[in-house]
């Protein structure tokens, strides 16, 4: 599953390009954002894998926000404007689409997203296998050992994430995002159910529509994310 964001100033756009991304099966839209600074927002709160943007957009185009990226998602341009095709080959893009985009043609622009997916999954995974089971988190000037498996689940405070493990009371706290903790945890055996918080997938114990519950706490499923419980349980859990 790819989490993805649209960005496109002009709202029939935003519209069309999040109806045709629901017509692909292994993308999950996170956000639809009007322009690159609501983008960014979204970026700070979510490990977002795949972004759709238009390239003419005010304050700042697509190509600037590109450029801005310290670590830059996959990209798929999507613009009205053929003349910057050659500029975007620079940026390392997807694809480069040009309005009106054929249903065909942008499949084949996310089937390309996703092959290059699994590459660096396969390649991370592999580069992984010696620690599969496990990883070090900076606590106190200390690399901390946490085994996967004993993490129950990981809540974010801005700068700042609270591990909370089966093995420990109180929780373990470092200075990091928790975007950035998710991209070194396997997608496998964790998932993000909120902005702020991410929960063992084998430590989940019961499920509601806007909750999820790991032994005695109940946690808040966030709106963007019913669609994740949903294809995790098979199921459109009621209230």
């Amino acid at each position: 599953m790819l989490n993805c964001i649209a960005v496109d100033d002009e709202p029939l756009a935003l519209n069309l390009l999040e109806d045709n991304i629901s017509k692909v099966p292994n993308l999950h839209l996170v956000a639809k954002c009007a322009d690159a600074f609501e983008a960014t927002k979204v970026l700070q709160e979510h490990a977002i894998d795949l972004i759709f943007i238009d390239i003419q957009m005010p304050g700042l185009t697509g190509l600037q926000f590109i450029k801005s990226l310290a670590q830059k998602p996959m990209v798929i341009l999507i613009t009205a404007y053929k003349q910057y095709a050659l500029d975007s080959y620079d940026l390392d893009v997807i694809d480069y689409l040009v309005k009106p985009v054929a249903l065909d043609r942008f499949m084949k622009a996310c089937n390309k997203a996703t092959q290059l997916h699994q590459l660096k999954g396969q390649h991370k995974e592999n580069q992984n296998t010696p620690t599969a089971d496990h990883f070090f988190l900076n606590v106190d000037y200390s690399l901390l050992k946490i085994f996967y498996n004993d993490i129950l689940w990981i809540e974010g405070l801005r700068d700042y994430v609270k591990v909370h493990l089966q093995s420990t009371v109180k929780p373990v706290v470092a200075r990091m995002s928790l975007r950035s903790l998710e991209e070194q945890l396997p997608t496998s055996k964790f998932l993000r159910i909120h902005k702020s918080y991410l929960v063992g997938i084998d430590r989940i114990s019961a499920i509601r529509k806007n909750s999820v519950f790991i032994q005695d706490a109940e946690l808040p499923v966030g709106e963007t994310y019913r669609d994740v419980i949903i294809k995790l349980t098979g199921k459109n859990i009621s209230e």
